[in-house]
């Protein structure tokens, strides 16, 4: 596929179907602790007595059997179908829009239903196969508050948080589409990993700032990473932060899955320009966080996340900093090529600056893995995403194309 195809025709188009049930009308089941589905089935008058089988049922097919259709708990009795039927819903979230990658790479444009007063909003969902594994980026906000300069997401303002329901949907629907619950079939010509499962790993790296939207992250990946369902472990799920020290402690204490730190200087005064959280939270509060993060050793680090910017951030004095910054911290530090996109000042640093950069820290004692741009032609890659990119004007498209292209062969 070309960059033309893969950025102009999306892959594949879901047709756009209007469903009572995605109209917000009703509460969903999707996204409730067992304690909250419980409450929500005695409410509606299902006898104490009986909950708690209900709720094992309920949790079983929706998290292990993957339904979205209360008629395929098929041992769940005809009665009881039709109360959930018309008190709950389990829909899915709307595919407005699937693009597929040219490196296997897809983005899904989704749409929810409006909460409240509100509008329907949109947000973006990444997966990213690769051999033996497979990794879903999830979205938590819409839009994002941060304003990092560097990032399409931070140019799209905050529309609002998105519920547990609305972030575990994200997953749900993602292991619909490939095939990763039972009796599915994943699609036809996919790029997909040969392991059992197709997603492996989950990242809240998507839209938005995870630890600004801490209850419903935490109700999300706590149901994620729970055993008798969708059952990933803690150990393969990432979350993502620019720097949300408070929240830090409390994602370590609560959560307990596995930190990131979207870092990306290693002085006040550029990293106040580049992610201007840390001016609230500035690096040396950062890093007392991160030493703090309960359960840190040689097996089990913090990454540390870092956009390469062309004659920005990527000296040698950057690299020996970002070393004597890190000390002491068990830590991984990813290097990210930076992704372009349409109307962004920054460039990416020369491969031969980002090399000698990632072998200065690897001499350090430093993993120091260079990440490899995916999904670039769809607008997929690291600092790229953001809802409003699907409806660019086709000028900006093409515009953005030339840009790919003209960048390729600098490559070359």
């Amino acid at each position: 596929m070309s960059v033309s195809e893969a950025v102009l025709e999306p892959a594949v188009k879901a047709p756009l179907v209007a469903r009572p049930e995605l109209m917000g009308a009703k509460p969903s089941l999707i996204g409730l602790s067992r304690e909250e589905m419980a409450e929500a089935l005695i409410a509606k008058g299902v006898p104490e007595r009986q909950v708690k089988m209900r709720v094992s049922q309920l949790w079983h097919w929706l998290y292990v059997r993957g339904v979205s259709d209360f008629d395929a708990m098929t041992n769940v009795a005809k009665d009881m179908r039709q109360m959930l039927k018309t008190h709950f819903t389990i829909a899915r979230p709307e595919v407005v829009e699937e693009q597929v990658s040219n490196d296997g790479t897809r983005k899904w444009l989704l749409r929810f239903p409006p909460r409240g007063a509100g509008r329907p909003v949109e947000v973006e969902t990444v997966y990213i196969p690769e051999e033996g594994r497979g990794t879903l980026c999830i979205s938590s906000q819409v839009g994002c508050s941060l304003t990092c300069s560097f990032c399409h997401t931070g140019t799209q303002r905050l529309v609002r948080n998105l519920t547990a329901e609305e972030i575990l949907a994200q997953l749900l629907l993602a292991r619909d589409r490939l095939g990763d619950f039972p009796d599915r079939e994943a699609p036809q010509g996919a790029m997909i990993p040969s392991s059992d499962r197709k997603i492996t790993n989950i990242v809240m790296m998507g839209m938005g700032e995870p630890l600004y939207n801490f209850e419903a992250v935490k109700t999300a990946l706590l149901i994620a990473s729970d055993g008798d369902g969708l059952s990933l472990s803690k150990r393969r799920i990432t979350l993502s932060t620019s720097g949300v020290v408070p929240e830090i402690y409390r994602t370590g204490e609560e959560i307990g899955v596995m930190l990131a730190i979207s870092l990306h200087a290693v002085r006040d005064e550029l990293r106040d320009m580049l992610v201007p959280i840390n001016k609230k939270y500035p690096l040396k509060e950062l890093i007392e966080a991160c030493r703090a993060y309960p359960g840190l050793s040689n097996a089990r680090r913090i990454t540390f996340e870092y956009v390469m910017l062309k004659d920005v951030n990527d000296s040698l004095e950057d690299a020996k900093e970002l070393v004597r910054l890190l000390k002491g911290v068990p830590a991984k530090i990813n290097l990210i090529p930076f992704n372009p996109w349409p109307g962004t000042n920054y460039q990416c640093s020369d491969w031969a600056t980002i090399e000698k950069f990632a072998d200065f820290i690897n001499q350090a004692g430093y993993a120091s893995p260079i990440r490899t741009p995916r999904g670039r032609d769809i607008l997929a890659a690291c600092g790229q995403l953001k809802s409003e990119s699907e409806r660019m004007r086709k000028t900006e498209r093409l515009a953005f194309e030339a840009m790919m292209i003209a960048g390729h062969g600098e490559d070359d």
